[in-house]
C-alpha cells in the first residue's frame, strides 16, 4: 500500500518513514492546504485527510501536533505552531511566570483516509512539565522547555539525532497496527 504523507516538516517525514517503512511505502507531498481552526485535534485531521484524499484520489496521512499547557486551559494546543512563530518559547515561559503547577503535554493526531472513504484518526500523548527556563539546544519547537515525565532534563538537553517524538511515535504505532490488520 502506498501512503502519501502531506507535510513540509522534515522531522515528521523522518519519523513516519523510520516507523512505517519498509512495510508501508511513504511518499511525501509537500504543499500547503487550508486547515480547519478548532480546539479538537481529531476534527482537524479527519477533515484534512478526507478532503485531501478525495481531491488527490490517493491514500493520505496528515498529522497535527500540539503543546498543551494545563494551567492555561490547554493553550496553545492546536495553534502551537502559529503561536510559537509569534511568541516563541520565551513567550510561553513569560505566560507561566510565577505559576507553580506546570503540567504540560504533547498530543499528536494522525488522520488517515482513502479516497472515497471516511477518515479515521489515531492519537499519541506524552506528559511532562514546563521548565522554568530554556535549557539545551537539541531538538526543535518546545524541546528546550519540555521536561518529559520521569526525567529531570528537557528534550533540548536529552535529544539525539535519531530520536522520535514519543507522542508522535505512539500515534504512528497505532496507525501501523491498523494498517497491518487491515491491508
Amino acid at each position: 500500500m502506498e501512503l502519501y504523507l502531506i507535510t513540509h516538516n522534515k522531522n515528521k517525514i523522518k519519523e513516519f518513514k523510520l516507523l512505517l517503512e519498509p512495510e508501508f511505502k511513504i511518499d511525501v507531498l509537500e504543499f500547503d492546504y487550508p486547515e480547519l481552526r478548532s480546539d479538537d485535534s481529531e476534527e482537524i485531521v479527519k477533515l484534512a485527510a478526507k478532503q485531501l484524499a478525495d481531491k488527490l484520489n490517493k491514500t493520505v496521512i496528515v498529522e497535527d501536533s500540539g503543546f498543551f499547557i494545563k494551567a492555561l486551559n490547554g493553550f496553545p494546543g492546536t495553534c502551537t505552531a502559529y503561536i510559537y512563530q509569534r511568541i516563541g518559547n520565551k513567550g510561553f515561559l513569560k505566560l507561566m511566570k510565577g505559576v507553580k503547577k506546570r503540567a504540560v503535554y504533547y498530543k499528536s493526531a494522525i488522520g488517515f483516509c482513502q479516497a472515497g472513504k471516511e477518515a479515521i484518526s489515531f492519537f499519541g500523548v506524552e506528559e511532562g512539565t514546563l521548565a522554568l527556563k530554556e535549557k539545551g539546544k537539541k531538538g526543535w519547537g518546545q524541546d528546550p522547555i519540555f521536561i518529559p515525565k520521569g526525567k529531570k532534563k528537557t528534550y533540548g538537553q536529552l535529544r539525539t539525532a535519531n530520536d522520535v517524538n514519543l507522542f508522535r511515535k505512539r500515534a504512528i504505532i497505532k496507525l501501523k497496527e491498523f494498517l497491518e490488520n487491515n491491508f
